[in-house]
């Protein structure tokens, strides 16, 4: 069986986000889940090529002055048009590291999603105000889902 890839994007600008950046991808590579391939990158570093091969997507960011990142925007501008055709019922999720009440990204980021016809396959994991230990766990339960219902083809 070949593998399914899924892309890991996450903005990653301090020590507790590379922590639930890296939990995300803790929880997608668990050894009880073979068949999917777990690529982990920045916003940045993303491009249209990565999205396009992939078979499910986890978006990570912070929240930033009330939306996305800028890397997480930057990431769409560049990737919006050259996906926009062949990526339509992509499945992905999204968490959000949010000093506040996340409302605003999570307005943002859907806004992009849906004009791209993406199909989010939960509700965006929202990890409001001071941090918690309990935000990395939440975090690698997102990953194990999304890679454990791609490898079973839920989605």
């Amino acid at each position: 069986m070949t593998a399914k890839r899924l892309l890991i994007v996450a903005h990653i600008p301090s020590p507790n986000t590379v922590r639930l950046r890296d939990a995300v991808r803790s929880g997608a590579a668990a050894p009880e889940i073979e068949n999917v391939e777990v690529l982990v990158k920045t916003p940045f570093e993303t491009g249209p090529a990565d999205v396009l091969a992939a078979g499910a997507l986890i978006l990570g960011t912070t929240e930033n002055l009330g939306t996305m990142s800028g890397a997480l925007k930057d990431f769409f501008d560049r990737c919006y048009y050259p996906c926009l055709e062949e990526t339509q019922g992509l499945p992905y999720a999204l968490y959000i590291r949010a000093g506040h009440d996340g409302t605003g990204t999570r307005r943002a980021v859907e806004s992009i999603t849906g004009g791209l016809r993406w199909r989010a396959v939960q509700e965006p994991l929202i990890l409001r105000g001071d941090w918690q230990d309990s935000f990395a766990k939440q975090c690698e339960e997102l990953g194990m889902a999304l890679a454990a219902g791609l490898e079973a083809g839920v989605f």
